[in-house]
């Protein structure tokens, strides 16, 4: 790599290498642990069951923990347009933070710059697409809340890292807690699966179908529209799905 990271290798992955043009996708996570050593310790220790390709400290430091070419084990159950199980397409990255369960906090300056370097050379390195840059949460909505609301989301689509609208402030704003028909509500849920949500509920998720829609709602949302996390489909949602139901596709 061109770029300085500490090598400390987890033992959990799996043991035959991929080709390159496996990797599709780069998902971002929070360690969501209260303790930077705890979630280090946990993403090696091979009784947890768990790792990811990097670790992002506080400080900016990056952690090699799994080479690229091998499946590290950061997704789980997991969907995104016509993939699941998306731990074999793709490179997982932990950020330090101890998540919304032990006081959720902005990501620091570092941590950022360290995201935008890495995430760069990856995207270059394995021809990634940016609508194929996820969270966590984008991929397991029913399960997960990571990287979360405070992700800067928006400051890296404007360095061609994932996708963001490029809808005007002030129109969003006032279609804000506006309400809207049940048809239009449908047409959102529409949006959502073109963009790459799954419609997949149930025994993939252990919920009814009201429990799903209104996770991948909130998980939208925490991706989309950050100022409010509410789960409720509003005019502003509405919008924006539209938008990025085009960009996406």
């Amino acid at each position: 790599m061109n770029i300085k990271t500490v090598l400390n290798y987890s033992p959990n992955f799996d043991p035959i290498k991929r080709s390159s043009n496996k990797i599709k996708y780069i998902i971002f996570h929070y360690t969501g642990m209260q303790k930077e050593s705890e979630a280090i310790n946990r993403l090696t220790d091979i009784k947890s069951k768990v790792s990811s390709h990097y670790l992002i400290k506080n400080n900016g430091e990056i952690i090699t923990l799994v080479p690229d070419l091998y499946v590290a084990w950061h997704a789980g159950v997991s969907f995104w347009k016509n993939s699941k199980s998306l731990n074999k397409d793709s490179i997982g990255i932990e950020i330090s933070n101890p998540g919304h369960d032990y006081g959720y906090k902005k990501f620091s300056k570092q941590q950022v710059s360290s995201i935008l370097k890495l995430t760069k050379l990856l995207l270059k390195k394995y021809k990634i697409k940016p609508q194929n840059i996820l969270g966590h949460s984008d991929i397991a909505p029913s399960r997960k809340k990571d990287p979360g609301e405070k992700f800067p989301w928006k400051y890296f689509s404007k360095k061609k890292i994932g996708l963001w609208h490029n809808l005007d402030k002030k129109i969003l704003t006032k279609n804000r807690d506006l309400k809207i028909n049940d048809l239009e509500i449908d047409l959102f849920y529409r949006n959502l699966f073109k963009i790459g949500y799954s419609k997949k509920f149930g025994k993939s998720s252990n919920q009814n179908k009201t429990q799903y829609m209104k996770n991948i709602t909130k998980t939208f949302q925490r991706r989309f529209r950050q100022k409010l996390v509410s789960g409720i489909v509003d005019r502003e949602c509405l919008i924006i799905s539209k938008n990025l139901a085009k960009r996406y596709n």
